[in-house]
């Protein structure tokens, strides 16, 4: 795989001439926004802040945050700064909990945003001899869309499966020598499985998968390194992040090194807060992601509140690139369970379960509310359902997870073994959090 540098003029800046980029840029932005979004203008109006006030990088701390709820109180077109004609095109979340967050683009925007795709997958290790197969769902997603034109960009070849139709997916692989996959951890995992299914009719050294763009939900290391070693072929994960709101996936991705997502910096300035006093952090520490789309037009995002809980390094890569890196997801504010006062992610428990024996990496986890005390059930699928009655094997495997759990979170959980295939796969977003606290 390559170690190319896509853009090395802007991926490789010195530090003080990047900041003094995004500080024009930030500038420019806020007022624009000022100008062309009454929802800005009146913030900003509000908070006292001019793009003139704007001295340094720091005086973005005056600038309130923006939400999804905003996105979602001035549906469907509320923040956008263009009229309809100016936008190319329109992708909107499927509004399950209330209205969809829509978001546009202007030829500008898209031009901007294949370019940070590019950056991101040639980081990877893609070149124009790549090729790959997108099994992102197409459609108002902006995940399958966004990494299709960027892959273009640099050249590759790109088949657009999109999800679902495992067995279709799979022959596709093998029939036109994919050796690159673009999914979530989850469904690349899923068809790995599959695939073992079928070696006896389609053996394994049929595919050539060398290479995984994966994405749109954390993958811990441990997730990583078992998704590696069942493709096996030397098949190489990288992570990358991005979301609507933001353009959709490019924001940031690992390099060949994977210590850590390269930010587009000349696109994207990146704070850390406090998640709950909404306090800026010290460089180095961990918190919420607060993002500022400094080159997006369409619909303009000042401060983006993510609700993604991570830390960026600033620090050069060995890669040759100097772009700041954010490190994997750790977890989302608002996906985090308080158990009896303990923060627990479901990547905390992923990372407890991946490498033990005898069971799968699916596993769900279910709140419950008993009197007046939060319980957390973790339940396990396993390999092997004859293990069921061998009682003693099974309590022996319990034991183990439960200590696995407990040594990681330091609260007392119940663990329950389920039959294998009887927790849900799914080709996007596994769910992984079943809250019954309100039941």
């Amino acid at each position: 795989m390559s170690n190319k540098i896509w853009n090395p003029e802007r991926e490789c800046m010195r530090r003080a001439d990047l900041e003094a980029l995004q500080l024009a840029e930030l500038k420019d932005l806020v007022d624009y926004c000022d100008r062309n979004v009454p929802f800005y203008h009146k913030r900003l109006q509000e908070a006292g802040v001019t793009a003139d006030k704007i001295k340094c990088l720091s005086d973005i701390q005056y600038i309130p945050y923006t939400t999804k709820q905003d996105l979602r109180d001035n549906y469907p077109f509320g923040l956008f700064s263009v009229p309809k004609k100016d936008l190319v095109r329109i992708h909107a979340s499927s509004g399950t909990t209330g209205n969809p967050t829509v978001v546009g683009y202007t030829r500008e925007d898209l031009d901007n945003w294949s370019e940070q795709v590019a950056r991101i997958v040639t980081a990877a290790g893609a070149t124009d001899e790549t090729v790959v197969q997108i099994c992102f769902g197409y459609g108002m997603f902006t995940g399958a869309l966004g990494l299709h034109y960027g892959l273009e960009r640099i050249g590759a070849t790109v088949v657009p499966t999109s999800s679902g139709n495992t067995e279709k997916q799979l022959k596709f692989m093998r029939d036109f020598e994919t050796d690159a996959v673009v999914a979530t951890p989850s469904y690349c995992l899923y068809l790995a499985e599959a695939a073992h299914e079928l070696a006896d009719k389609f053996p394994m050294e049929q595919y050539k998968l060398s290479l995984g763009l994966l994405g749109s939900e954390g993958c811990t290391p441990e997730m990583r390194t078992q998704i590696e070693e069942r493709w096996g072929n030397g098949f190489f994960v990288t992570d990358n992040y991005g979301m609507s709101e933001l353009n959709g996936p490019g924001m940031s991705g690992e390099c060949r090194c994977r210590n850590g997502m390269h930010i587009c910096e000349d696109h994207f300035l990146c704070e850390i807060i406090d998640a709950a006093s909404g306090q800026v952090l010290d460089k180095g520490a961990t918190g919420e992601l607060v993002v500022t789309n400094l080159t997006k037009r369409a619909i303009p995002m000042l401060r983006y509140r993510t609700k993604d809980i991570t830390n960026i390094n600033y620090e050069p890569c060995a890669c040759g690139r100097t772009t700041a890196r954010m490190h994997k997801i750790i977890g989302r504010s608002d996906d985090m369970l308080k158990i009896r006062g303990v923060n627990v992610f479901p990547s905390q428990v992923e990372s407890a379960l991946i490498g033990i024996d005898q069971i799968s990496p699916h596993y769900q986890l279910v709140v419950r509310r008993e009197g007046f005390a939060d319980t957390l059930e973790v339940r396990v699928e396993m390999i092997d359902g004859s293990l069921l009655e061998k009682y003693g094997e099974l309590e022996a495997l319990q034991r183990r997870i439960h200590h696995a759990i407990k040594t990681i979170l330091g609260i007392e959980i119940k663990v329950s073994l389920v039959e294998p295939k009887t927790i849900e796969r799914f080709t996007g977003k596994a769910k992984r959090v079943i809250d019954l606290r309100n039941q």
